[in-house]
């Protein structure tokens, strides 16, 4: 069975990696304007996260291709490998 979220209720959850790190907060979604599909998440790095600092971007955001996210409930989780 398909659930399906509001965008508003992802704004602001807490991101990990399936491996326990916190990568930071969602701030917003990238979605294909034809599709409709998300494309990408955009993360607010966690400033005491050594992976966040690694992988954020000259932005100072991390971007995540959606297909990384592995589950989403009170917080959501991605899969490094997909980074």
């Amino acid at each position: 069975m398909v659930k399906f979220i509001i965008a508003k209720q992802l704004v602001g959850k807490k991101v990990i990696t399936v491996d326990g790190f916190d990568l930071g907060r969602l701030l917003d979604a990238e979605v294909s304007e034809t599709t409709g599909k998300i494309n990408f998440l955009l993360i607010e790095p966690n400033p005491d996260s050594s992976i966040a600092s690694k992988i954020k971007q000259d932005s100072g955001q991390i971007r995540v291709p959606y297909s990384a996210v592995v589950a989403v409930n009170d917080f959501m989780m991605i899969d490094r490998k997909h980074i």
